[in-house]
């Protein structure tokens, strides 16, 4: 399965990265790469939480046109 993440710098200058479509699927790390290996780990985690909870594995997503 494929995931879209982001990954931010927080003000400490760790790497933050989320999988939206995967509610509190969140990790961290003190590079990009590694913080890509740990959200990869959350992800396979969180996956497996939720299919023994008899949860869906994601949550839909959508794209919205927001007019500023």
């Amino acid at each position: 399965m494929k995931f879209t993440v982001t990954i931010d710098r927080d003000e400490d200058g760790i790497f933050v990265a989320e999988c939206s479509s995967i509610p509190g699927c969140v990790s961290q790390g003190k590079t990009g790469q590694e913080t890509i290996e740990n959200i990869k780990d959350a992800i396979k985690q969180c996956l497996e939480v939720r299919a023994e909870r008899g949860m869906p594995l994601t949550v839909s997503m959508r794209e919205v046109e927001v007019l500023a």
